[in-house]
């Protein structure tokens, strides 16, 4: 029996950094290696995968117990670990993965209020190890889609942008990316005309009010759209009811998600699904 096929579905993945690259001024590209990394499957675009990092003045992340395949036991075990153990984790975008070289590509984002995971990649270094759990993703386009519409903020940049790599030649996509400012805005790219990208820039209006009033003023194309919307959860819950609601976009053909949420931490929207989950309640979107 081969390696891949006794491999757990849940399995902890030892990364070390092999080299650091500014692609903005808020934006790092970190390329992980490491023999673990030729098990990641080059799949859905926007897949993504656990980050879990070492504590300060410590080489190694402290791993949680053993995984099952059971996503909410191993979520729970995670959050029982005592806080001056439990390794801090956030959620990446996996940009490239390239198994026959045991590499993959994350791209982090550099915040004022910095997080764990944006003050760990500020320093990151060559041999710097963390550790991934994952990947897993969402993007599915279904039989029918006419056209693809891609809305976030920076947050689901990377993802976007490989996204765009991958569409097949000539798919149409409109893309709203939302962004401080022009420093922010990379390369996205496509299949020339078939592809329209439209930079948002934020200013000093709230995360995501700019995107969603572009994405309601704009003149769509016609036929059925694949819609795939991710970022900040305000934003992404405005815009998916505006498609559905006023667009009368199918929502089955409507690919979701928060990265992340204004003024909670990625532990707290955890601990608030897992709640849900225990009292089997979906979280209303």
């Amino acid at each position: 029996m081969s390696m891949e096929a006794t491999r757990p579905r849940l399995a902890y993945l030892t990364a070390h950094v092999r080299h650091v690259r500014a692609l903005t001024p808020r934006l790092v590209r970190v390329t992980f290696t490491g023999p673990d990394l030729a098990h990641v499957v080059d799949g859905a675009p926007d897949q993504y995968v656990k980050v879990f990092f070492p504590a300060p003045g410590t080489r190694s992340p402290q791993l949680p117990p053993p995984l099952d395949d059971d996503a909410m036991s191993w979520y729970r075990r995670y959050l029982t670990m005592p806080d001056d153990v439990r390794p801090a984790m956030r959620t990446y975008t996996v940009r490239n993965a390239r198994p026959r070289a045991a590499e993959l590509d994350i791209e982090f984002l550099l915040h004022d209020d910095a997080g764990p995971g944006s003050s760990w990649a500020a320093s990151a270094r060559p041999g710097d190890e963390v550790a991934l759990l994952g990947p897993h993703g969402l993007y599915d386009v279904p039989t029918g889609t006419s056209w693809q519409l891609l809305v976030g903020d920076e947050s689901a940049l990377p993802a976007i942008a490989a996204i765009c790599e991958r569409l097949p030649e000539q798919t149409k996509a409109v893309v709203f990316v939302e962004v401080a400012d022009a420093t922010d805005e990379i390369p996205l790219a496509g299949h020339g005309d078939h592809v329209d990208v439209r930079w948002v820039h934020r200013g000093a209006s709230p995360v995501g009010t700019a995107v969603l009033a572009a994405v309601r003023e704009a003149t769509l194309p016609p036929g059925a759209p694949y819609a795939w919307i991710s970022g900040e959860a305000g934003l992404v819950k405005h815009v998916r009811r505006h498609l559905v609601r006023e667009r009368e976009v199918d929502k089955r053909h409507v690919t979701f998600t928060g990265y992340w949420r204004l003024g909670r931490s990625e532990e707290d929207a955890g601990r608030e699904q897992l709640r849900a989950h225990d009292r089997g309640e979906v979280l209303a979107d």
